[in-house]
């Protein structure tokens, strides 16, 4: 959908940049060398994994698929997407953009190993992307993508959902 016309957009028009607290999903995709797929962001330049907000009547599930296909082109199915933790700190998952607006997010992060379709940028919000090391990762990060990949190495250590 993109920003203009979006729940987060239509709210905009009536509060101005005030923060808003905002359910949202995060996208790790994994592949099979175990690297991650990240993507630069258009607005703040930073790399970071594929999410979004949730709009009227999703869930952060569906809102995982809608957003993963959104900015690159891939489609995950909802029984593909394992939740591996939820991220809501305000110290690191408060968003300042560009035109002054401010979003805490409280977003559940989901991992995938399994997806179809040809990666395929949304230019307005995705400049490039690209599986990496998980160990190797590019600069500079986007402090939120930062800890979901610190929660996804937890995860991967014991099976076990975190919540920060």
């Amino acid at each position: 959908m993109g920003y203009v016309g979006s729940y987060i957009w239509s709210l905009r028009r009536r509060v101005g940049s005030r923060p808003l607290l905002v359910p949202g999903a995060h996208v790790l995709l994994v592949d099979e060398a175990g690297r991650g797929l990240l993507q630069r962001r258009a607005d703040l330049g930073v790399w970071e994994v594929p999410a979004g907000s949730c709009e009227e009547g999703t869930t952060f599930v569906s809102t995982a698929v809608a957003e993963l296909a959104e900015e690159t082109g891939l489609s995950v199915e909802e029984r593909d997407l394992v939740p591996f933790a939820s991220l809501s700190d305000p110290a690191v998952n408060v968003v300042e953009y560009p035109n002054g607006d401010v979003v805490h997010a409280f977003t559940i992060c989901f991992v995938a190993h399994r997806w179809t379709g040809e990666l395929v940028l949304e230019p307005e919000e995705v400049t490039d992307a690209a599986f990496f090391d998980l160990a190797d990762l590019p600069t500079p990060m986007h402090r939120p993508t930062e800890i979901v990949l610190g929660l996804y190495r937890d995860f991967t250590a014991d099976g076990r959902f975190r919540a920060r």
